[in-house]
This record gives structure tokens, C-alpha cells and sequence, in this order.
């Protein structure tokens, strides 16, 4: 299937595909999405899935404008992150630490909390215990999210953990104090403001 394109903003865009392990009884939706955010100078790939046809947009929008960085946000969102920085020569960014069936051949350079990418991205604290590094994107006053939050049915929802009082509240809710506009996710509707986020904070978390 040809990939969703969709324009956030300004130098944001994402694509969404089917994820090639979905299947139904799952707690999450088929389509996953990746990001591009463009600024600085950089061209950044977010958790990216590869297009299978090479006719597809998606490519025509990247060979026009070649990604200098990949960056994978969770251990288990490594998707294609090979492909892209063998097509693109790209700088590849990402955790510590891999599932042991799902570790790719390229080696990233780690990232944490804290960490500042090239092009100004920002690699935040989520308090989920899941090696989760989300970016802020203070050009596009954006958020973008591996797991943490979800959109199952259209709907922004945090995703469950066994810390999530203790831990996850509390780090998402100090994520409020940056001025962001736009939020992203990879699970189910991608594309959320403020206000949406603010209400997910206070709804029971998801759990499938």
C-alpha cells in the first residue's frame, strides 16, 4: 500500500504505513507513522518505516531533500533505521539498548534525557521505565512520541506502565512547561495539540 502523507507544520511532515508484525488482537492500530522535521541546517528521520515501493512519495520527498539524521526513539522502534542511513549516509541516533532479536547493524550513537541532536532537537524524560527518549522540536513547537501516549479510535491517551502515578504522570505532566503546539505519536491518529494532551493526562491510561 502507498504510504498517508501528512504536513504538520512547517518543515514537519510524517508518513504512516502498516506495520509489517500487526495483526488483529493487538492493542495497537495497523498504520505506525515516522516523522521528518527539517531545521538547522538537518534533515531528521523519527523512528522511520521504509516505504516497500520505490515509486512511492514518501521517497520522492526524501531523495529530494536527503535526511542527515536518523533517530530511533525506543528499543523496539528500530523498524528501518538501516535502510535509510545505508540510502542516505545519514547520522543514526538512538537508545542503549536493543531487544536481542531486534538490534540493527548500524551502530547509533546513544542518546538520553537531556541529549541535544544536531539541527537543536531535544531528547526528553517520559517516566515510563521503557528506554523512551521522546524529542521536543522547538522550531516546530512540537512533541513527538515513540509509545508514551497512543491515539487508539482517534483519541490521546497515555500508555499504561506499572509506574505510571509514581513516574509517567509526573514527567509528561513537566513536559507543560515547554511551549509546544503540535503532538505526535506513531500509534493510531498521529497528529494532536495542546489541548489534546492536556486531557490526556487526566483520562485513565491505556491499556488495550
Amino acid at each position: 500500500m502507498a504510504a498517508e502523507l501528512h504536513d504538520v507544520a512547517p518543515g514537519l511532515w510524517l508518513w504512516r504505513l502498516e506495520h509489517p508484525d500487526w495483526s488483529p488482537g493487538l492493542d495497537w492500530e495497523p498504520l505506525v507513522a515516522s516523522t521528518c522535521v527539517e531545521w538547522g541546517g538537518e534533515v531528521a528521520l523519527l523512528d522511520p518505516a521504509a516505504p516497500p515501493d520505490e515509486a512511492d512519495e514518501v521517497w520522492e520527498r526524501l531523495d529530494a531533500r536527503p535526511p542527515t539524521l536518523v533517530v530511533v526513539l525506543k528499543p523496539d522502534h528500530v523498524r528501518d533505521v538501516d535502510i535509510f542511513v545505508r540510502r542516505y549516509g545519514a547520522r543514526a541516533f538512538g537508545p542503549w539498548l536493543f531487544w536481542r532479536d531486534d538490534i540493527p547493524e548500524t551502530d547509533l550513537e546513544p542518546i538520553e534525557p537531556g541529549s541535544e541532536l544536531p539541527g537543536g532537537l531535544v531528547a526528553l524524560y517520559d517516566g515510563r521505565g521503557r528506554n523512551e527518549t521522546p524529542l521536543w522540536l522547538p522550531e516546530q513547537r512540537a512533541l513527538v512520541f515513540a509509545d508514551a501516549l497512543t491515539a487508539p479510535e482517534g483519541e490521546l491517551r497515555v500508555w499504561s506502565s506499572p509506574s505510571h502515578e509514581e513516574r509517567a504522570l509526573p514527567a509528561l505532566r513537566a513536559l507543560l512547561e515547554l511551549p509546544f503546539e503540535h503532538v505526535i505519536v506513531s500509534h493510531g491518529q498521529p497528529v494532536h495539540d495542546r489541548a489534546a494532551y492536556e486531557r490526556a493526562l487526566e483520562l485513565p491510561p491505556w491499556s488495550g
